[in-house]
């Protein structure tokens, strides 16, 4: 009978454990809204479409942050005005240490249709969906601030 007790014990500690709330992380991002899509979600941090109908190119989704750079000295190696392609800094610049230089993305929620191109690099360390855009003006870079959002890699 006391083993019987034990097993009942254990059984109801066990239920109790899972049933405890532990707060993630995750709770504190800020919320964003996913288009109607169905989504499958794999490793821990990426969100892809399970179809595409509405677009004729190949591409995929992934949830991103996204945040701005302007070339100032202090933002940039010694050159600012160079990327790590070895081109100049122009509008639809964005720099990632992950996707290789050409990778072609966009960013719906904020910019629209507008294409992106990765042709710079951050410093060492930064998540591999961590994108940078170029900014003219280091005042509106600053502004931008820092955005998780949807991000369409198109290829």
């Amino acid at each position: 009978m006391k083993h019987f007790f034990k097993v009942i014990l254990g059984i109801l500690a066990f239920l109790a454990l899972f049933s405890i709330k532990i707060p993630s992380e995750a709770e504190n991002l800020p919320s964003f809204e996913l288009k109607e899509r169905d989504f499958t979600i794999f490793f821990e941090n990426t969100i892809l479409p399970t179809s595409f109908p509405q677009h004729t190119e190949k591409s995929f989704f992934v949830l991103g942050l996204v945040t701005a750079y302007s070339s100032t000295p202090w933002e940039t190696d010694e050159d600012p005005f160079i990327t790590a392609s070895g081109e100049m800094v122009r509008d639809g610049i964005v720099a990632n240490n992950f996707f290789p230089f050409g990778t072609k993305i966009k960013i719906p929620q904020i910019f629209g249709d507008k294409i992106f191109v990765v042709k710079d690099r951050m410093k060492r360390g930064k998540w591999k969906y961590h994108f940078d855009i170029w900014f003219e003006n280091p005042k509106e870079a600053l502004k931008f601030g820092a955005k998780m959002t949807e991000i369409e890699i198109l290829q």
